[in-house]
């Protein structure tokens, strides 16, 4: 009873945003499998502009890597590499950056530029969603899937073609590689979406450790000069996600005298730059201003 002897009272009846504070281990994969629903049906209304998209978008991959798997015969090898051993660790790095570019793909600078450059950055923060899942669902390009079958066709030819005797060890390794490649990758993605809080526009240089780092380490890493390996290795450690395990598994010893363990750290190493990324994601947020647009 209320103080004047009326009904009781009813408690409010909860707002949307009361009506959304579940724990998030339930409600946030739902609302980011909707977001991505969301991108899908919007891909899909056009569906010849569509599948020519991801026509093009598989035939970059294939038409690369069949133009050095017709010229590698000529040579007989590669620093001693043979075609199928290439195609493996030419795979696994296509596999990681194509399947970190479906996940992380509104983190890629040009992306999160246009928000900021446009102010519709500050939308998402508006929101009463934590900001990463939103940026997480704002781009998944669906055409990248042909890239993925196709990446994971390379694998299987390459898997065809080593002379490995395959046990749950080396598949694990190789999981895992592919596992520490895109958390690595997405970490160099947080990093340059985040650097365009405060350039506004994206940073080319970027493109260096992503995109050039991803070419980079689809070859055998001793192929390239000294200086380029180990810049590689100790000071932006590329080499422990794929060129390592992929030696491991192939039996050959790793370089510099390197313990045969610094094979197994591609899953600790990956979620280690991922981590140190949104730890500066965190400042950049922190410092957005919007641009005032």
């Amino acid at each position: 009873m209320d103080r004047q002897g009326g009904a009781p009272a009813s408690p409010p009846h909860p707002g949307p945003i009361e009506r959304e504070q579940k724990p998030p281990a339930l409600w946030l994969p739902r609302l980011y499998l909707r977001l991505l629903g969301a991108q899908v049906r919007s891909q899909l209304v056009y569906r010849t502009a569509f599948a020519l998209d991801a026509l093009a978008a598989a035939l970059v991959t294939g038409a690369e890597f069949a133009a050095f798997a017709l010229v590698l015969p000529r040579f007989d090898s590669l620093g001693g590499w043979t075609l199928g051993e290439v195609a493996l660790l030419y795979g696994l790095a296509e596999l990681a950056f194509v399947l970190m570019d479906l996940v992380f793909g509104g983190f890629d600078a040009p992306n999160l530029s246009a928000h900021v450059r446009t102010g519709s950055f500050s939308t998402f923060l508006l929101r009463p969603v934590p900001l990463p899942v939103q940026i997480f669902g704002s781009d998944f390009a669906l055409r990248r899937l042909t890239r993925v079958v196709l990446a994971a066709g390379i694998v299987a030819y390459g898997v065809s073609r080593v002379s490995v005797t395959w046990d749950a060890g080396d598949v694990l390794l190789l999981a895992g590689s592919v596992l520490g490649m895109i958390a690595f990758f997405g970490g160099l993605f947080v990093v340059g979406g985040t650097l365009t809080f405060w350039t506004v526009e994206s940073v080319e240089a970027m493109n260096v450790l992503t995109y050039g780092g991803r070419t980079l380490i689809s070859y055998p890493l001793n192929i390239y000069p000294a200086w380029l390996r180990r810049t590689f290795t100790y000071l932006i450690p590329a080499a422990f996600l794929s060129y390592f395990p992929v030696l491991h598994v192939l039996g050959r010893p790793l370089p510099d005298g390197l313990p045969s363990w610094a094979a197994l750290l591609s899953p600790v190493v990956g979620p280690l730059i991922l981590a140190a990324a949104f730890a500066f994601w965190r400042v950049g947020v922190r410092r957005y201003h919007g641009t005032g647009s």
